[in-house]
C-alpha cells in the first residue's frame, strides 16, 4: 500500500489599491489591457521600486490568523529567470527570510502545517490567440501584491487538499486581505506530491496552475493513481512540472522541475532590509475579526444550529450577517413574552433563509444591499408563523410578495386577506363541501386508507388558499367523513 505525502502551494493576489511596488492601480477586473501601468511595472531603465505596506500588513495579518510566527525581521530578494510575462527578466520575491514562518490550519481535527507566507510580485498575462502565430502580453496584472502559502507535506488525499485550499479561502475573505476568487485567477493551487511505501519520501512531482477545489481532489487522486501504475510497472517516477487537462480530467507532462539554486536568488538591491517593532504586530493582530472556525462553534453554541445550517452561513458571511441581523429582532419581545430560549424561532430563521429565500435567489449570491427584504420585516414574518397566525402554505406566497415588494408581512397578509381562518362556520362548510365532491376519498377513509384523508385535507387548504388551521381540517374531516 502506498502512503501519498502532499504539499500545497497557494497563490493568492492580495486586495490592495495599488500595485506591489509603484503607484498603479491594482483592478483585476480591467479589460483594457497594459492599461494599468508604467515604467516602474513594466521595468523601464532608471526605475526604482517601493513596497506596498498595506501589501506586506495584508500577510502579516494572514499568517497571525494561521497561527505562523511573524519574523521581525525580512527582506525581499531577486528571483531570476526568463518568462515573456515577467517584465523586469526577474521577480522580486522572498526566498530565505519570509514574512511569516511556522504556522498551522486544523481541518477536519487535523493540523496542517503551515512552513512560510511570503510576498512577491505577479506576472502579467499571456494571450494565444486562436489560429495565431503570436502571442500577445497584458501587463495590468504585472506587478501586483502576490501573497504565496506552502504547506508543510502533512496532506494525505484529494479531500484533504481541496478541504484545505475551501478553508483558507474562507480565512482570505473573511480577513479582507484577498476575493481568492479562483475562477479569476486570484487565488492559484499547485500541488506538489509523492507515494512511497516506506519512511523513504518518493519522486516529488508538481501540478501546477489548479483552478477550482473540485479540479485539486480531482488532479490529487488521479496523480496518486498515475504514480502507482508508474512504480507497478516497474518504471521510476520522473521529477517534473505537470498541467491538468480538463477535459480528459488527467495530469501531462509539462517540463522538468526547477530546483531553487536555478533561479540565482540574491537580496534584492533596489529595497531596504525590513524590521518590524512588537507595537506594529500586535496592532495589525487588533484588526483580525472572528474567524470561519470561531464562527462554526458560536453559531452552534449560540443558536443550536445543526451543522449543515451553519456551515451554509460560514460560507455566505453575507448571509450570516443578516441571519444575526434578523435573530436580534426577537431580543425584546421574547422578554415580553417571556419565551425561554427562543431555539425555535432561530431554527425557524434559517430553515426560512437556507431553503426558501435562497430557492427565490434562484441560485443567485445573497448581496443584503439587494434584498428587499428588511431584517425587521423578515423578523416580524418568523413571528408571524410561530404564533400561527400564517401557515406554511401562506407563509411562501407571504414571502414571495416581500422578496418581489420589499413590504412588511402584515401588509402582505391584509392586503391579500391571507389571514389565519376563524370563521368556523365557513370551515365547516367548506369540509362538508369537499367531502360531497370527493365521495371516493372519503369512502377510501372510512375503509381505514390513511392517506385518503391527507389528500382531502389537501383539497381543503386549496380551497381555504391555505388559511385554514391545519389540525381544525383534520378534526373536522375526522368528524363529517
Amino acid at each position: 500500500m502506498y502512503k501519498p505525502t502532499i504539499g500545497l502551494e497557494i497563490h493568492a493576489e492580495l486586495k490592495t489599491n495599488s500595485k506591489m511596488f509603484c503607484s498603479c492601480k491594482n483592478d483585476p477586473d480591467e479589460k483594457r489591457p497594459n492599461y494599468n501601468i508604467c515604467p516602474i511595472c513594466t521595468a523601464q531603465p532608471g526605475t526604482l521600486p517601493v513596497a506596498n505596506e498595506e501589501a506586506i500588513k495584508a500577510v502579516i495579518k494572514t499568517g497571525l490568523a494561521l497561527n505562523c510566527v511573524v519574523s521581525r525581521n525580512s527582506k525581499f530578494d531577486r528571483k531570476n529567470y526568463f518568462y515573456p510575462d515577467l517584465p523586469k527578466g526577474y521577480q522580486i520575491s522572498q526566498y530565505d527570510m519570509p514574512l511569516c514562518g511556522k504556522g498551522f490550519l486544523e481541518i477536519e481535527g487535523k493540523k496542517i502545517g503551515i512552513t512560510r507566507i511570503h510576498l512577491e510580485e505577479d506576472t502579467g498575462r499571456l494571450a494565444h490567440p486562436e489560429g495565431a502565430d503570436y502571442s500577445l502580453i497584458d501587463y495590468n496584472r504585472a506587478g501586483l501584491p502576490l501573497m504565496e502559502l506552502v504547506t508543510e507535506p502533512d496532506i494525505t488525499s484529494g479531500k484533504e487538499a481541496r478541504l484545505f485550499a475551501e478553508e483558507l479561502q474562507m480565512i482570505l475573505r473573511y480577513l479582507g486581505v484577498s476575493s481568492a476568487d479562483m475562477e479569476k485567477g486570484q487565488m492559484r493551487v499547485e500541488v506538489n506530491i509523492s507515494i512511497s511505501k516506506g519512511k523513504t519520501l518518493g519522486t516529488k512531482v508538481e501540478i501546477k496552475n489548479l483552478n477550482s477545489f473540485k479540479v485539486v481532489e480531482k488532479a490529487v487522486d488521479f496523480e496518486i493513481k498515475r504514480q502507482e501504475e508508474v512504480l507497478e510497472s516497474g518504471e521510476k517516477v520522473v521529477q517534473e512540472t505537470r498541467g491538468w487537462h480538463d477535459k480528459k480530467e488527467i495530469t501531462f507532462s509539462q517540463r522538468e522541475k526547477e530546483e531553487a539554486h536555478d533561479y540565482r536568488y540574491f537580496p534584492e538591491p533596489d529595497l531596504p532590509p525590513l524590521h518590524f517593532e512588537e507595537e506594529f504586530i500586535e496592532k495589525i493582530k487588533g484588526t483580525i475579526p472572528e474567524l470561519p472556525e470561531q464562527k462554526r462553534l458560536r453559531l452552534e453554541k449560540e443558536y443550536s444550529l445543526d451543522k449543515n445550517a451553519t456551515e451554509i452561513f460560514v460560507v455566505n458571511k453575507d448571509l450570516s450577517e443578516y441571519f444575526e441581523k434578523v435573530v436580534s429582532e426577537f431580543d425584546e419581545w421574547l422578554k415580553t413574552e417571556k419565551i425561554e430560549g427562543g431555539e425555535k424561532l432561530y431554527k425557524l430563521v434559517a430553515n426560512y433563509l437556507i431553503s426558501d429565500a435562497q430557492g427565490l435567489l434562484a441560485g443567485k449570491e445573497f448581496i443584503e444591499t439587494e434584498f428587499k427584504i428588511t431584517p425587521e420585516n423578515f423578523a416580524e414574518f418568523i413571528k408571524m408563523i410561530y404564533k400561527g397566525e400564517i401557515g406554511s402554505k401562506v407563509a411562501k406566497m407571504v414571502l414571495l410578495d416581500m422578496f418581489n415588494t420589499g413590504s412588511d408581512p402584515s401588509h402582505v397578509v391584509q392586503e391579500n386577506n391571507l389571514g389565519q381562518m376563524t370563521d368556523d362556520s365557513e370551515l365547516e362548510r367548506i369540509v362538508k363541501e369537499i367531502i360531497e365532491k370527493n365521495p371516493k376519498p372519503a369512502g377510501d377513509y372510512r375503509a381505514g386508507k390513511q392517506n385518503a384523508l391527507q389528500f382531502l385535507a389537501g383539497q381543503v387548504m386549496k380551497e381555504t388558499r391555505g388559511t385554514a388551521k391545519p389540525d381544525k381540517v383534520q378534526d373536522l374531516l375526522k368528524k363529517f367523513i
